[in-house]
């Protein structure tokens, strides 16, 4: 029967589900906003180094001594004792002046570290990183970041295979990285001014045994807190009692992004809700319009028995009946705009079947709940009085 009415008004009905097919539309599409917002703003600060942990002496400069300071004892103690650890590297920091030929010079930031520090910190390289036979031979290579590449040589290819001095080293350039992820300045390789050279060579430049920061890459996300604890119980267990040494990842940052990122789906499935209530309301409008059209119908119907629970039945079967259908074709059409751009771009969206469960459940709750106050008005009709109604 609810069927056959639809059919009977059914440019009436179509446009009375328009409200809840856009609600449901929105729905979908807003999760899936709101997953793919949330993966990209995750694979951003991943691209950083999501399993990195990076360790520094945090030692007051009057107290401090040299013995305070970390060494490459202390990470090779952490290589030993805390299982996970799949790439460690030191890292000596210098501020050095360069010259590139033609009497021109520039001060840059060097930093002394081991191959493993690109795996480390997920560089993208162009030409090749020095490895481990480089840090034995103590070669003097470097690579350069590229946007210092850029201003030196006037594009990075041009600076590979060029030749820098650094004081009365001379320093082969054998390839130029970025970060991955953008940092704004905010990591040790910010501002794009840095060059990277072997850590045995650093300490041509800088003699010495104590280094500025120790670097860890963990086998699993799951590893970082963990070790995080134990890298820093062995750094205090190995120094003086009373120093502090700061041992970070970016773990808290990952967890406050996807807040972030869970806070404003939420935030915007309240917009799609509002739509979804609107839609209700018409249901509910083009309902009450249709008990007081169909008054003498229901007259009709209760004169040869229908109770009115049957009555008050086949009016919420219609209302759930028109939210149902805007629901489906809103489920299609929210569905459609993901799964297009995984079909004919490379874009992985990501299609949440949870949210299209919940938009149908959604979409049937609205039929019922604004289908009860028209459906509850037909069912309380005199049937006398809807038989004289004209």
């Amino acid at each position: 029967m609810a069927l056959d009415t639809f059919r009977l008004y059914r440019v009436r009905f179509a446009l009375t589900a328009l409200g809840v097919m856009i609600g449901t539309a929105s729905l979908i599409v807003v999760v899936t906003v709101g997953l793919t917002g949330k993966e990209y703003i995750l694979d951003q600060i991943r691209g950083i180094g999501a399993n990195m942990i990076h360790a520094s002496c945090a030692a007051n400069a009057v107290n401090a001594s040299v013995q305070d300071y970390l060494n490459l004892d202390d990470m090779r103690a952490v290589r030993e004792e805390v299982p996970g650890v799949v790439a460690a590297s030191p890292m000596v920091p210098l501020l050095q002046h360069i010259s590139t030929g033609g009497g021109k010079e520039r001060e840059v930031s060097v930093l002394g570290v081991d191959p493993q520090y690109r795996q480390i910190r997920n560089l993208d390289v162009a030409g090749r990183f020095f490895d481990d036979l480089d840090n034995q031979q103590h070669a003097k290579v470097a690579d350069v970041a590229e946007p210092l590449a850029k201003r030196i040589f006037g594009s990075p290819q041009a600076a590979i295979g060029r030749t820098l001095r650094m004081g009365d080293l001379p320093i082969t350039v054998i390839g130029t990285f970025k970060e991955r992820v953008e940092t704004f300045g905010q990591s040790e390789l910010g501002g794009g001014n840095v060059i990277l050279i072997p850590y045995t060579v650093s300490r041509y430049l800088l003699p010495g045994t104590t280094v500025w920061q120790l670097f860890f890459s963990m086998a699993e996300p799951s590893q970082v807190e963990p070790a995080t604890q134990q890298i820093k119980a062995i750094l205090q267990a190995r120094h003086r009692k009373g120093l502090i040494y700061r041992v970070e990842n970016l773990t808290q940052l990952l967890t406050v992004a996807g807040k972030v990122a869970n806070a404003l789906t939420l935030v915007l499935l309240l917009v799609a809700a509002i739509t979804l209530m609107v839609g209700g309301m018409g249901i509910m409008n083009i309902m009450l319009a249709t008990v007081t059209a169909r008054t003498r119908e229901i007259g009709i119907r209760k004169a040869v028995g229908a109770t009115a629970a049957e009555i008050r039945l086949q009016f919420l079967a219609e209302a759930v009946l028109i939210s149902l259908i805007g629901g489906v074709i809103g489920i299609a059409l929210g569905v459609a705009l993901p799964l297009s751009l995984r079909i004919f771009t490379s874009f992985d969206v990501p299609i949440s079947a949870l949210s299209v469960f919940i938009a149908l459940a959604v979409s049937s709750l609205v039929g019922v709940i604004f289908g009860t106050v028209p459906a509850a008005r037909a069912a309380q009709m005199d049937p006398i009085e809807s038989l004289h109604h004209q």
